[in-house]
């Protein structure tokens, strides 16, 4: 089945999002938290931040609420907001997946030593 636009987001996106969780902010302003609170590791170039935010404001996850020359002002929307949560709700799901997998009943089912939970079983069944 074909996934919905937006109905994940990308790194890039999720970052994004989230550096306007405190206030209003331009893009520079949002390249700036980025690479600061990510210690360097995600560094933005302008046509991946402006191609975002146009995403974002067509999907009404952001509004502009200043123009000031060329610098435009934006802020997260309520349905930004739940994109977001939504959002690190899944990642926290990937990642207790993946720490369940590192406990000894999930090596044990990695081994073959195990039965999967039923939910699982159509998931891990071969094709």
């Amino acid at each position: 089945m074909p996934k919905k636009a937006m109905e994940n987001l990308t790194e890039s996106m999720f970052y994004v999002l989230m550096a306007f969780g405190g206030k209003p902010m331009c893009g520079i302003d949002v390249v700036e938290f980025i690479e600061t609170w990510t210690q360097g590791r995600i560094q933005m170039g302008p046509a991946t931040l402006y191609t975002i935010l146009g995403k974002f404001e067509k999907e009404h996850y952001i509004q502009e609420t200043a123009v000031e020359g060329r610098k435009r002002i934006y802020q997260i929307t309520d349905k930004g907001r739940a994109a977001y949560a939504q959002e690190l709700d899944r990642l926290r799901t990937c990642l207790d997946d993946a720490q369940r997998l590192h406990t000894p009943q999930g090596q044990a089912l990695l081994r073959g030593e195990e039965e999967p939970p039923t939910a699982l079983r159509p998931a891990l069944s071969p094709t």
